[in-house]
């Protein structure tokens, strides 16, 4: 039935600054945006886009481009709990103690402290963000296995890939045939391919 984390979504009041603060943290730019413009939804590039409320905003990142969205907090379902509260989400990290020390130098507030789990290297902590919702990280060493052994699982890239002349003769065909997530997910394979590729060095 769950196959896996689709998308997480976090709430803020100002999503403009939540945009700017998420894109800081992370170091990329959303992909995906949308906002409202006379009851109409409206996309980058659209007629008024810039006189538009902005309303949803997503990024993709790490290992499986996991999908983080920030919706504006007039969308919020009636009857939700208006602090921090619910689930906490754990997404990966490396170092637990530089990225929660940076998480609180960003204006954070401490919701966990670090936390080991047992023998095994689990370490958890979680923050509130600045608009209010909790955001839990850690280092798990399950991850990191499941994350190797999808890459040794991978088979290898089709001849002639690593051509950058290929690649984009292939991203040309995706745009004119394919819809944009599509053309997405071309992307995500070429830069997996990519980063499979043996060094020459």
């Amino acid at each position: 039935m769950l196959r896996g984390l689709a998308t997480v979504n976090y709430w803020a009041d100002d999503l403009e600054a939540a945009k700017e603060w998420y894109s800081e943290l992370l170091g990329i730019d959303p992909y995906f945006e949308r906002a409202e413009l006379d009851g109409r939804i409206v996309a980058p590039g659209d007629p008024g886009y810039d006189r538009a409320r902005p309303g949803y905003i997503e990024f993709r990142l790490g290992d499986y481009q996991h999908e983080l969205g920030l919706i504006d907090s007039r969308y919020v379902p009636e009857g939700s709990a208006s602090g921090p509260a619910g689930a906490v989400v754990y997404w990966h990290v490396d170092d637990v103690p530089a990225n929660f020390e940076r998480l609180l130098a960003m204006g954070a507030q401490e919701h966990l402290p670090i936390t080991p789990r047992g023998e095994e290297g689990f370490v958890t902590a979680s923050v509130v963000d600045p608009f209010g919702n909790v955001l839990g990280i850690m280092y798990n060493p399950h991850y990191l296995e499941v994350l190797d052994s999808s890459r040794r699982a991978r088979p290898a890239p089709p001849a002639g890939l690593e051509n950058p002349l290929f690649i984009e003769a292939r991203r040309r065909d995706f745009l004119r045939t394919s819809h944009s997530r599509s053309s997405r997910k071309f992307a995500q394979e070429v830069a997996t391919w990519q980063m499979r590729r043996p060094s020459h060095a």
